[in-house]
């Protein structure tokens, strides 16, 4: 009777939970995607067969499956599975999971700790469990949605490995989708089903994200009350989403990088895609407008200096008009540049200053260009032989220089030959030559080099 009593309400309890609860995978025939890494032949699928597990880090997106992988990987290896969140666990709560498994390990038995979201443990806490891992009493199993590198304690990676899973396709996400159809007892007992049209678009909609699948289907099956799932059901689901978008993390990192680098490889229609995903992920416009700014000095420079303004304009457009009018505005500076010219000479001659400025000393203002606003700086020897070079033809002073001594003979900016920087490096050459036929030299040329050579714009000096 006790067990009539238990099998009732294991089934009252399943029915409360979530539908993506429900179908997490109960062996590994059943686990979905990432066969890279669970491939028949891979190391990880071997590794588990044979018992033989590590302890390893699960990085990737939502909803690919780390945790259902983690539970499957216990199961495979007879395994005591202890699950922590690292958003609400902390030292006292590693404490007694490796308590608990010591006691396991006296019966012979492995444990698995698993502790989700371990980004956000702080040191001290990763450091808790490290001689527990580093001495075999735990398996530890870390999932994280952000680059392990930057997240994880050194320590706790070189006695880790880390696995990369990659986000669910489309065809992932409609077995996933047929799997709960076929499966799961309160679909099957509601007659729900989903169209081929349907299950497509639900597919798309989750946008790589299991568990986001699930959801949608769980509210479109609750909103179709019984049978199909039609297409205005499904609409009114859909358009509720949002798209997979992590601000601050590792997503949102190389979707902007992935702008960037679209607007300095030419490529107007990729840069469209980067900008107009990360708006649907609910990027902040004007964020987006600031970064626009910067790739218009970074990379297109002087070549076109004209991309500086659009940037700028674009900026005051959103602040002033907002959505969409400013999206919009956005969108054409971000064209624009991606189809300007492109130089780096200006960032690179900015980097080779800072890095001369910090790395040599503090020399002096030459007197000649030096302020002397009164009768004692003048005695002194400021401002003599100045020479003003508005009264000079094309107001320029051959042999003229305004750099300190010791650097007379410095060149950070080089030009490229792209856009408006051939004419600016056409006239500097000219200014150049000038400067070397002029009888009278500021710094007269002794034959030598000078000590520091110039700086090839990555903070390297080269001769």
């Amino acid at each position: 009777m006790s067990d009539l009593f238990s099998e009732q309400e294991a089934a009252q309890r399943a029915s409360f939970q979530p539908l993506a609860a429900r179908m997490r995978p109960t062996q590994l025939d059943d686990y979905i995607g990432q066969q890279h890494i669970l491939g028949i032949d891979q190391p990880l699928r071997q590794a588990l067969e044979q018992k033989h597990l590590h302890s390893m880090i699960l990085w990737g997106p939502p909803g690919v499956g780390k945790t259902s992988l983690a539970r499957l990987f216990a199961e495979q290896v007879d395994a005591q599975f202890i699950a922590l969140s690292a958003v609400l666990s902390g030292v006292k709560d590693i404490r007694s999971a490796v308590s608990q498994a010591q006691q396991q390990q006296q019966y012979g038995k492995k444990t698995i700790l698993f502790v989700d979201e371990v980004h956000r443990f702080n040191k001290a806490q990763q450091d808790a469990f490290l001689p527990y891992v580093e001495d075999g009493t735990v398996i530890f199993i870390g999932a994280t949605t952000e680059n392990p590198s930057f997240e994880l304690n050194n320590a706790l990676l070189s006695r880790a490995r880390v696995y990369v899973l990659k986000s669910l396709s489309v065809e992932d996400i409609r077995q996933v989708i047929c799997a709960a159809l076929e499966r799961d007892a309160e679909l099957q007992q509601r007659g729900i089903t989903v169209p081929d049209e349907q299950l497509q678009q639900l597919a798309e909609v989750a946008d790589g994200d299991a568990r986001r699948a699930l959801n949608l289907l769980e509210i479109a099956a609750d909103m179709a009350g019984e049978g199909e799932i039609n297409e205005e059901v499904l609409a009114q689901v859909a358009q509720q989403d949002f798209r997979r978008f992590d601000k601050g993390g590792d997503l949102f990192y190389d979707q902007i990088s992935a702008l960037h680098k679209a607007v300095r490889g030419s490529s107007p229609d990729a840069a469209l895609y980067w900008f107009m995903r990360m708006l649907d992920g609910g990027c902040d416009p004007i964020y987006l407008a600031r970064r626009v700014v910067r790739m218009a000095s970074e990379d297109i420079g002087n070549a076109d200096p004209r991309a500086l303004q659009i940037a700028l304009n674009a900026w005051e457009v959103q602040e002033r008009l907002g959505s969409p009018e400013g999206e919009l505005a956005i969108a054409q500076a971000v064209v624009y540049m991606s189809a300007a010219p492109k130089s780096n000479a200006v960032y690179n001659a900015f980097r080779a200053v800072r890095a001369d400025v910090q790395s040599l000393p503090s020399y002096d203002v030459p007197l000649h260009i030096r302020n002397a606003p009164t009768t004692l700086m003048k005695d002194l020897g400021y401002g003599k032989e100045y020479q003003y070079a508005h009264e000079f033809e094309d107001a320029f002073v051959a042999g003229e220089s305004y750099f300190p001594e010791e650097l007379h003979d410095r060149v950070y900016y080089e030009p490229v030959e792209r856009g408006l920087e051939i004419k600016i490096a056409e006239k500097l050459e000219q200014l150049r030559q000038m400067n070397q036929q002029s009888e009278f030299q500021r710094w007269p040329d002794d034959g030598s080099q000078s000590d520091q050579g110039g700086n090839d714009g990555d903070g390297n000096d080269k001769s």
